[in-house]
């Protein structure tokens, strides 16, 4: 029997990301595109490139007769990898990926990518849902100004490029009129919000005007922040304003100020620790995440240590750790690399304890009654984004009012309250 023709999408990597695969859904389905897969690849890491390949390997077993079509940042920064693929049918570049146009035309060529560092403003692409997901996300900016040593994704996203204010409220709004009870602003470099606009607007003020202007909106959740640009608007809105959740993800990379300045961050290590003390006293309910990278080059035991008591010193709960890897055309590439091994090492110790801070975190939520977000199979998000086990019939999407009645160490287990 022959597979039927249809249109499949496969996502790695950040939540625009996601929400670009939306509109990308959108744009193929406009240009009448059946049976293909497409790809959307992500840049940060080797291992993101080396998994989206692998995927793509084993996407031609299973669908022999399929287009498969890459695109995404891993596309966009290194074409040339993807292009050598027998099984790969076209390459788009970041900025081809959105316009229906380059799905229709087959007769372009097969490695579809511009020079992004030329793209000057961004253009709103409406979406009406987020297939399968319990909260939609919000592109409100795309691209990135500065050049941290370690990152390839400015010259896969090209420079910051902000969507105007009244255009992402209109897409708040639109979605939340559909039955999202929790929105999540997103771009690449968010807290750059604003700075290529008329009148400089801030990610603070986009903030406020979205909670005045969308007063049905239950929940409004915020993607990784750059703790130096965290403007006072920005700072009131979390502290102070009940739908904007108790969750802030720093962008901060490590907690040595010697190999902060070699990463090119802007913030020292007493910028991070101040700034999450000053949230925990305005909001004590706050939970706070952060970005951190072992093992970047010349990074001693000391170095690594320090980033080991920022977990302490800020009172992380959530950690994003990734191993360092090397991206071909960014300045840390060409420092000199610590081994393998102690890089995995050092990541593995990260992990371990971030994972006994969360444990803590979480113990301390055992009887408290939550609004939590079911998201599927009787698994919800708290305010805080802790994840959340209960046995529970409500639809994925709604608010439920959950007892905590315990922890695992990873999730918190809740009774219907």
């Amino acid at each position: 029997m022959t597979a039927p023709a249809r249109l499949d999408i496969l996502t790695f990597g950040c939540r625009l990301n996601s929400y670009e695969s939306e509109v990308m859904r959108k744009a193929a389905a406009t240009a009448g595109l059946e049976n293909a897969v497409i790809i959307n690849t992500c840049a940060v890491t080797a291992e993101a490139v080396r998994q989206a390949r692998q995927s793509i390997r084993r996407l031609r077993k299973e669908r022999p007769g399929a287009h498969i079509i890459v695109t995404g940042c891993a596309a966009q920064v290194e074409p040339e990898t993807f292009a050598r693929m027998p099984e790969v049918d076209r390459v788009l570049g970041n900025a081809q990926k959105l316009d229906a146009a380059h799905y229709a035309d087959w007769s372009a060529p097969r490695v579809d990518v511009m020079d992004i560092m030329t793209l000057e403003g961004e253009e709103p692409h409406a979406i009406e849902a987020m297939e399968g997901r319990a909260r939609a996300y919000v592109q409100v900016q795309n691209g990135c100004d500065h050049r941290c040593t370690f990152c390839i994704i400015p010259f896969g996203r090209g420079p910051s490029r902000s969507i105007p204010s009244g255009a992402v409220i209109e897409q708040v709004r639109r979605l939340t009129d559909n039955g999202y009870r929790e929105i999540v602003l997103t771009g690449v470099d968010l807290t750059a919000y604003g700075a290529d606009l008329p009148a400089r607007p801030t990610l603070g003020r986009l903030v406020q005007q979205i909670l005045h202007h969308v007063p049905d909106l239950p929940r409004l959740r915020l993607s990784s922040l750059d703790a130096v640009e965290i403007d006072e608007a920005l700072f009131e809105a979390i502290a102070y304003e009940p739908r904007v959740m108790p969750h802030v993800h720093l962008s901060l990379q490590a907690g040595d100020d010697m190999i902060l300045k070699r990463m090119k961050r802007r913030h020292a290590r007493t910028d991070a620790v101040a700034l999450s003390h000053r949230l925990r006293a305005a909001r004590p309910d706050i939970a706070l995440g952060a970005d951190i990278i072992a093992g970047f080059p010349t990074e001693t035991e000391a170095m690594f240590e320090n980033s080991m008591k920022l977990i302490d010193d800020c009172d992380l709960v959530h950690l994003h750790v990734f191993p360092f890897s090397p991206r071909a055309g960014t300045p840390a590439a060409k420092m000199p690399q610590l081994d393998g091994r102690t890089i995995r090492d050092r990541a593995a110790r990260l992990r371990d304890k971030g994972a006994e801070a969360l444990d803590r975190h979480l113990a301390r939520q055992t009887g408290r009654i939550l609004e939590v977000l079911m998201e599927s199979d009787g698994r919800a998000r708290a305010p805080d984004y802790a994840q959340v086990l209960i046995d529970c019939p409500a639809p994925q999407g709604d608010i439920v009012r959950a007892r905590i009645i315990a922890s695992d160490g990873r999730r918190l287990k809740a009774l219907p309250a």
